[in-house]
């Protein structure tokens, strides 16, 4: 087993890779960007070295020095988390041609996943669905035009390298499919360092659906189930569950063994997420191939009992998987809110700054897992996630109500977030029936915008406790309920004033 990991990473998923490691006896070793001096994750960290400057291209995102410190402080191998370096072949390669084992696929099948034009025509070679589309880019206006053509519209240019909806425009008419394609290029070249752009058939309001699949070097392969993972806001997923309310057993099979089909086409090892859409007739389609761990995976771990970041671990060091596909089983149903700074009110733009105050749910069936304390500053210059609330029950009316509550009890202040935005997804009918798609947020957007409630005396206490540093006393009343507020706790006070 590895002696000691590297962590590429930063925030929750930094602490969900450094516990893990911990339980496997690994030492660890965490990186942080001058303005992370302070981050959260460096307290599960046995060393930790600053890497850079605050902007991720001198940090986060600087392969030489992340390989470098990870020879320096002996690490035999690096756990690049999700986003960042996650799924770059470059940095992969960097590791392998240093002696560092890469904790995800190796290089020359995470070139080929993350492309996806050739994931696309690998794909295509093993009979599994893929959506109608370009089969290989062009500096041409006039190809993607005869494409265009060719499939009918509405189509959609997509980045071919990257993914979180950067470069990605829909298309529904020739009269913008020029500005569209060269948009798409420009913002592909700004996120991934490559303007290469595709277009492929657009489906309307279909559900996204992914499959979590384990394939080690000895060629064992078994996929965990689905996530349903339709709720999204401008292609970033924000709320997934499983199982899927839509997918029976025949369905859940096929596309399970779809998913295993394209894992093992491209010789891919480690974990990965195969995506898929499903159409009205509940025909589904491959999308892409996700070459790390995702944002969700906690969900998956919930209702199977398998824990996805050790497998990383531990199929990265030759071991193999131990279980077959028939002892996957979904036990329950679970589901993920994504807890951002960011505010609803204003186009959801980041909300860096100081958190006054943090109040994190608790409970059966609860876990959260976080990247952020009280009194932290969030920074302006990485992705705003700050943590992730799960919540597990024996059914799916039952996680809805358990994630309501853990919702209502989530406290940030100091900094917008989209805690309230997210309770009234889970709140919506149509959720609660399961009867969503990919464009529910902009189908519900006025049902969804949340509603100012009393922020304004909340943000006073929290102020009141980073001012003074003190909690006040208590009432017995108070005191006997598990959950404060700020007001609660900086004793006696008043407003005052008309």
């Amino acid at each position: 087993m590895f002696k000691k990991i590297l962590i590429a990473n930063r925030g929750e998923i930094a602490v969900r890779v450094a516990q893990a490691c911990h339980e496997l006896g690994i030492a660890t070793v965490g990186v942080f960007s001058t303005v992370d001096t302070g981050s959260k994750h460096l307290r599960f960290m046995d060393d930790s070295v600053w890497i850079g400057d605050s902007p991720p291209q001198t940090s986060y995102l600087n392969i030489t020095r992340i390989v470098d410190v990870a020879k320096s402080t002996g690490a035999d191998a690096i756990h690049p988390g999700y986003g960042f370096l996650a799924e770059n072949a470059e940095f992969a390669r960097a590791c392998e041609d240093a002696g560092i084992t890469f904790i995800g696929p190796g290089s020359n099948a995470l070139s080929l996943v993350g492309d996806k034009i050739a994931s696309r025509n690998t794909v295509k070679k093993v009979n599994v669905p893929i959506i109608p589309g370009m089969e290989g880019s062009s500096a041409d206006i006039d190809d993607f035009r005869s494409m265009a053509e060719t499939i009918g519209y509405p189509v959609i240019v997509k980045a071919s390298l990257g993914g979180g909806g950067k470069g990605m425009r829909i298309i529904r008419s020739d009269a913008e499919l020029a500005d569209c394609v060269a948009a798409g290029q420009r913002e592909a070249q700004s996120a991934f360092g490559d303007s290469t752009v595709y277009l492929e058939k657009y489906i309307e309001k279909p559900r996204h659906i992914e499959f979590q699949v384990l394939r080690d070097h000895h060629g064992n392969v078994v996929h965990l189930c689905e996530r349903e993972c339709s709720i999204q806001r401008r292609h970033q997923k924000i709320v997934e569950e499983t199982p899927s309310p839509v997918l029976d057993a025949q369905l859940r099979h096929e596309m399970g063994e779809a998913a295993k089909k394209v894992i093992t086409a491209a010789a891919y090892t480690n974990a990965g997420t195969v995506e898929f859409l499903l159409d009205h007739q509940r025909n589904f389609y491959f999308l892409e191939v996700n070459a790390r761990v995702q944002v969700e995976h906690p969900i998956t771990e919930m209702v199977t009992g398998v824990d996805i970041v050790r497998q990383q671990i531990k199929i990265a060091d030759g071991c193999r998987i131990v279980f077959s596909q028939g002892d996957v089983q979904q036990n329950g149903h679970a589901m993920e809110s994504r807890i951002y700074a960011e505010d609803p009110h204003q186009q959801f733009m980041p909300s860096p700054g100081r958190i006054l105050y943090l109040n994190e749910p608790q409970g059966p069936g609860i876990r959260v897992d976080s990247g952020v304390y009280d009194g932290w500053n969030v920074p302006p210059h990485y992705d705003p996630i700050l943590s992730k609330l799960i919540a597990w029950a024996e059914d799916r009316e039952h996680c809805i109500a358990r994630m309501v509550q853990a919702l209502e009890q989530y406290t940030i202040l100091g900094i917008r977030t989209n805690i309230d935005f997210l309770s009234r997804i889970i709140t919506a009918t149509a959720f609660r029936k399961g009867d969503y798609h990919t464009h529910f947020i902009d189908d519900h957007e006025q049902r969804l915008m949340p509603k100012f409630k009393h922020q304004r005396v909340a943000l006073v206490g929290a102020a009141l406790i980073s001012l003074t540093g003190k909690r006040g006393q208590l009432s017995s009343k108070s005191a006997a309920s598990p959950q404060t507020t700020p007001w609660q706790e900086v004793g006696r006070w008043e407003l005052s004033g008309d």
